[in-house]
């Protein structure tokens, strides 16, 4: 019975948060626009399926997902799993004793990011737009790559304690600087990919992963500490993205060189 309370809280407090946007865009289609709405019936099961699938989505949240992140960053910065004694206590936080939590970051955030339904759907987007010069594969691995080394690092910080502003405002700059150089196409991709990598499935594992490992590391505050790795994997991708497209670019010209000496 406790599920079902929580499931019908929980679509209660969704059909609270939908219900405005609804009005919205019904608002504007009956009183601006002045038209009907077309297959009303369907649209109706469509928002229906929406409220259910958001319910069963943050239930899940709830009771699996971010229970699971923080387990995981328990478990990775567990003294015994570290120094390899069940008497061992973290005494002193050094960075690099954290390697497997660095590494469980990585891979989390590369195969969170490469099953992120947002992404794929911009990477097929971006494939049939630009007739096939840029990859919907590669777009989709170097945003994953871009996350996951953005989420490492982010672990990093969290572990060492250090100033969340100075990795940010280091990243923009090397974002700003790479935008003068990056082929004119792929700039604006790029900046829209550090936005998709934020989203569903992503997100909710980010978050559970920085608030465990902060609350698990001694001297380190959850409020403080276990925020930020959501902004580490939104500008990290916008980086790799451009150094995708940097090198590719290299590598034609490189190419093109290479033929036209071979020609002579």
């Amino acid at each position: 019975m406790n599920i079902v309370h929580l499931f019908v809280d929980t679509l209660l407090s969704t059909l609270r948060d939908v219900v405005p946007i609804a009005a919205v865009l019904l608002g504007f289609q009956l009183f601006v626009l002045r038209q009907p709405i077309a297959n009303a019936w369907r649209v109706g099961r469509g928002f229906l399926y929406v409220l259910l699938g958001l319910a069963l989505f943050l239930m899940g949240l709830e009771k699996a997902i971010f229970p699971l992140g923080e387990l995981m960053a328990a478990q990775l910065t567990d003294p015994q799993f570290l120094y390899g004694s069940a008497a061992a206590t973290i005494t002193q936080v050094e960075w690099h004793h954290f390697g497997w939590v660095y590494a469980f970051a990585f891979m989390i955030g590369l195969a969170t990011t490469l099953a992120e339904p947002s992404l794929i759907a911009v990477g097929m987007k971006a494939e049939q737009i630009s007739a096939g010069a840029v990859s919907a594969w590669g777009l989709r691995l170097a945003v994953s790559l871009g996350v996951a080394m953005g989420v490492s690092i982010g672990c990093y910080r969290i572990v060492t304690g250090s100033d969340l502003w100075l990795y940010i405002v280091a990243a923009y700059i090397v974002v700003i600087a790479q935008t003068t150089r990056a082929p004119a196409m792929i700039v604006p991709l790029a900046y829209d990919s550090g936005g998709v990598t934020t989203s569903t499935v992503t997100v909710p594992l980010l978050a559970a992963l920085g608030l465990g490992l902060a609350s698990a590391i001694p001297g380190r505050s959850p409020l403080i500490d276990g925020f930020g790795l959501i902004a580490f994997a939104s500008v990290f991708p916008i980086m790799s993205v451009m150094g995708y497209a940097q090198i590719s670019r290299w590598r034609s010209e490189r190419r093109a060189n290479k033929e036209e000496k071979d020609a002579i």
